[in-house]
């Protein structure tokens, strides 16, 4: 079969012909529907080196995947062939306190998993190639109905990556409050979604770039503040000069961290999502009293079958583009140059 595949570091990816994986006990074999072209991905290829993860190439990359099952291995039932699946992409060791609960991203005993913090596309094979090997039914979640595959694909990190950076922040979401989404790319407009469809907040979204802008406000966004000189003041008039309940940064970088700050009010959340590799000076005044800042990664098997719910009814439904597989590498080229609004989902 085809997939591409990260070779080395500091490389970009090769479409290349491998071997169809053959399901061992307790495994599932996926036919890919979608799989989800992530941002993070050009981190894999741009920013790390041989010790910086604990695993490395070469493995097949996409860890946003959607199909159905195709054949499983000895042991395996609830599953039959046929069934639309998708991916949760956290691949924890199974038996900790924190993946018995299905907080893998948080495994406690990294050690006993074969990529540390990684899982399908992140150290192991994942989802841009004809089949992916899922190494546990509890990585499966089944579809709703009315949810297809290929929509699916980018719900598993695009959705539930601020499904969850929004969901520990509920009780700050009350009607009165403002979320502030900062940077509205491939998660920040679902993230405006996501607070639409499950909060009464009222929600204003920042970015350097107009269409943006307009994508935010086509979902619902209330007010839409250019990035830059001024952003701050508006934000803060917005909000009666109290600032904002709950701050969720889609960037990381040095300048929306310092955004975020400027904005957040006291007893208010600033969640860092993105990472931009800014960092954000911590002292007794740097921030408002009591509030709370945090960083997040992917979210739970529970919460991603949350998510799917929310895609089958139509309340978050990122904005798309298909492409072949051939045409994958070159869609990771067109991410890097900053052209590709919403989300690429490649299709084998």
């Amino acid at each position: 079969m085809r997939a591409l595949r990260l070779m080395s570091w500091k490389s970009e990816p090769v479409l290349t012909e491998v071997e169809v994986p053959s399901p061992g006990p307790g495994e599932v074999l996926v036919k890919i529907g979608g799989a989800g072209a992530c941002h993070s991905d050009l981190h894999l290829m741009h920013d790390f080196s041989d010790d910086s993860l604990g695993w490395g190439p070469p493995f097949t990359l996409g860890h946003e995947n959607a199909g159905w099952v195709h054949a499983v291995g000895e042991g395996v039932t609830g599953l039959p062939i046929g069934t639309a699946v998708a991916v949760y992409g956290a691949w924890g060791c199974g038996d900790c306190s924190r993946c018995q609960v299905g907080v893998e991203p948080y495994c406690e005993n990294p050690g006993a998993t074969p990529a540390p913090g990684g899982g399908g596309g992140l150290g192991l094979d994942g989802g841009m190639a004809e089949f992916m090997l899922v190494r546990h039914t509890r990585h499966l979640i089944p579809l709703p109905a009315g949810l297809e595959p290929v929509t699916a694909a980018p719900l598993t990190d695009a959705g539930l990556t601020p499904y969850h950076a929004i969901r520990r922040s509920w009780p700050k979401l009350a009607p009165g409050s403002t979320a502030v989404v900062i940077g509205v790319g491939g998660l920040g407009h679902v993230g405006v979604q996501i607070l639409k469809a499950t909060t009464a907040a009222r929600v204003i979204a920042v970015d350097t770039r107009t269409e943006a802008l307009e994508i935010a406000e086509k979902h619902g966004a209330d007010l839409m503040v250019p990035a830059g000189d001024g952003a701050a003041d508006r934000i803060r008039a917005a909000t009666g000069g109290h600032g904002a309940d709950v701050v969720l940064d889609f960037v990381g970088a040095n300048p929306t961290l310092a955004l975020a700050a400027a904005v957040v009010r006291s007893v208010g959340d600033l969640t860092i999502v993105g990472i931009g590799g800014g960092s954000l000076p911590l002292s007794f005044f740097s921030v408002p009293y009591e509030a709370s800042i945090q960083t997040t990664y992917w979210g739970s098997r529970s919460e991603l079958a949350e998510v799917l719910d929310l895609g089958a009814r139509g309340l978050v439904k990122p904005e798309m583009q298909t492409f072949g597989l051939d045409e994958a590498a070159g869609v990771y080229r067109t991410m890097h140059e900053g052209a590709l609004q919403g989300r690429a989902v490649i299709v084998p």
